[in-house]
């Protein structure tokens, strides 16, 4: 079986991080749609074993959460009319927990954005932490049970709940696709002593942002969205250890997993293509 070199595995990596679509990718690379898959499971696969290892004992002092909106395959509202759609179709919601400080992508999670997903988020979280910290939410209500469950009474922890009006007087598309006008918002306290003014979740919306423009599955009102719950996993794997360890951040000048101590360098795309080659390399000699 053929195999691709390093360094065009290299190019179609970066690619993918800089947020191309794999029918892009493959007209500017002469790769197959399926080899790029192939490659994007191989990535996925590595970088998922690779952040479980490297991203542990963090210390930090402020963690931001939120979750962000995807779909597969088809949206849920239109699952009645999809024909043939997997049994995983429909919206999926990508939890993700910021380190204020150092930028760093403590965790995440890809699933249903209920009380089940919110506990098995929560536990990665507090799996992966040092030390006591401070930990904004939003209002979602499944939140409260799972840092409960997850942290006991050890953290410091509050809730920024955002209010927003209406969109039905915005002319046109506008009405739409724009989100509910901004009203006002209110700090909830609900375990130990967080410190009022840091309660806040505006890092890791900024991150929303970042995840979208570098992953064309995240894009709003494309036609670059998964078919496979698989490919979304793989590439929100693959975009996390590059955001980590491949990315200057521009707050902190340096990588996030620099900033937090996990790193003493920064990586490149070559370096995540050394994980794939590793891992390969191990299950050859097993």
């Amino acid at each position: 079986m053929n195999r691709l070199s390093s360094e065009k595995r290299r190019q179609i990596l970066h690619l993918m991080v800089e947020g191309n679509t794999v029918n892009g990718i493959e007209r500017l690379t002469g790769a197959s749609k399926h080899t790029i898959l192939r490659l994007l499971e191989l990535a996925g696969q590595a970088c998922m074993a690779h952040h479980d290892r490297a991203v542990r004992q963090v210390k930090s002092v402020r963690i931001e959460c939120d979750e962000i909106w995807s779909f597969n395959y088809c949206k849920r509202a239109n699952l009645a009319k999809a024909k043939a759609a997997p049994a995983q179709a429909g919206d999926v919601w990508t939890w993700t927990a910021i380190d204020a400080d150092s930028k760093l992508l403590v965790s995440y999670l890809l699933g249903n954005r209920d009380a089940d997903a919110a506990f098995d988020f929560m536990s990665d979280v507090a799996d992966r932490l040092a030390n006591r910290v401070q930990l904004t939410t939003d209002g979602h209500g499944a939140y409260l049970q799972a840092v409960v469950g997850a942290f006991g009474i050890d953290v410091d922890y509050a809730q920024l709940v955002k209010h927003y009006g209406p969109t039905a007087d915005l002319p046109g598309p506008d009405r739409k696709y724009s989100p509910g006008r901004y009203v006002g918002s209110h700090k909830r306290r609900l375990l130990g002593q967080p410190h009022k003014p840091l309660v806040s979740t505006s890092y890791v919306e900024k991150h929303n942002q970042t995840m979208r423009l570098h992953m064309k599955r995240y894009a709003r009102l494309t036609a670059a969205h998964s078919k496979k719950i698989e490919n979304l996993v793989h590439s929100m794997a693959l975009y996390a250890t590059w955001y980590n360890f491949a990315r200057v951040n521009s707050a902190v000048r340096m990588s996030p997993a620099m900033a937090a101590g996990l790193a003493d360098r920064l990586w490149d795309v070559g370096d995540i293509v050394n994980l794939i080659e590793s891992a390969e390399a191990e299950r050859l000699a097993a």
